[in-house]
């Protein structure tokens, strides 16, 4: 086992978590200027789509800076070999380490084998995962997953860690729902101390350290360290809520104010101009309604903004 940088993160580790079309290079690094986790995900990228003509489209899905760093690429797939042809290319982008996705709940995804679909495929994914530690050589792997694949089934959960413990990935972070739900009701906290337990039995009967993180409904700081002294988990994986809180890790006590969150706006102008050059304006609006929020007017603020059509339009609305 390599584990890489992870060796050398204090616990409790923050990380954030992968989301299509969100954590892309500028909102990344935008959090990193409003309060920096221990670790970066790059936004998941298809095995078979590196492996494509389709490749160069992919790859603005895999740039990153020294200041998001350490970062780990994600990649989704089934196919082993194709794998191998990522890792060399994270390799060679000399990421800080290989995230295998295993629970993407997403359709599309399931309906490539891929993903979550691969809790069914238990051989598979025990082969992918060797494949990969073989290719990344050095460079750590982690698995993120999820408590099951149809109604949460404790034993057929335990099964499942137990087949990614035999592969003896650095890192498993478990999202405590199953496929079927989706990102629908409560994020199961006690699944994922019972996940904790299994790691640890194995780690002290193996004389391994893979670590466990813990994601799912993570709501703000407080709530990370108190799930984190709940479950015993070795970090927090956040998603979303960074999304409505870019903040979201500052660690110390501050007043967001209008002024602030208005600043973090045109800085995102700013970032999305000098490195998307030429891409889709109304990609960033999602952004608007999690940075313009909790103030008086910010409602119809984002309502003038929604319709703007360029960011010198944004910046003339915000002045």
């Amino acid at each position: 086992m390599s584990k890489g940088f992870w060796k050398k993160l204090k616990k409790p580790i923050l990380a954030m978590a992968p989301m299509a079309n969100v954590t892309n290079m500028a909102f990344r690094q935008i959090v990193a200027s409003c309060g920096k986790p221990d670790v970066f995900w790059t936004e998941f990228v298809s095995i078979d789509g590196l492996c494509s003509v389709g490749r160069e489209r992919l790859m603005k899905d895999l740039r990153f800076s020294d200041k998001e760093r350490p970062i780990v690429a994600q990649f989704f797939g089934k196919d082993p070999q194709k794998f191998v042809v990522a890792v060399k290319l994270a390799k060679k982008m000399k990421f800080d380490g290989i995230d295998i996705n295993m629970g993407c709940p997403d359709k599309k995804i399931i309906k490539q084998g891929a993903g979550a679909d691969l809790i069914l495929n238990a051989k598979l994914a025990k082969k992918i995962i060797l494949t990969v530690k073989k290719a990344a050589g050095s460079l750590p792997v982690s698995v993120k997953t999820r408590i099951g694949y149809g109604k949460y089934d404790k034993e057929e959960f335990k099964k499942w860690l137990e087949v990614l413990l035999s592969a003896r990935p650095d890192v498993i972070t478990v999202h405590g729902r199953t496929r079927k739900m989706m990102y629908t009701g409560v994020a199961d906290w006690e699944a994922i101390k019972f996940a904790v337990e299994i790691v640890k039995n194995y780690n002290k009967k193996n004389k391994t350290d893979i670590l466990i993180l813990g994601n799912g409904d993570v709501k703000d700081l407080k709530d990370a360290y108190e799930k984190i002294a709940l479950s015993g988990v070795d970090g927090i994986m956040v998603g979303r809520n960074v999304l409505n809180n870019p903040w979201f890790f500052y660690k110390k006590s501050k007043k967001i104010s209008p002024i602030d969150r208005k600043k973090i706006l045109l800085k995102h102008l700013t970032l999305f101009s000098k490195i998307e050059k030429g891409g889709d304006f109304n990609s960033l609006k999602k952004y608007f309604k999690s940075y313009l929020s909790g103030f008086k007017n910010a409602k119809s603020l984002r309502i003038k903004l929604m319709n703007a059509k360029s960011s010198g339009e944004v910046r003339k609305i915000l002045k």
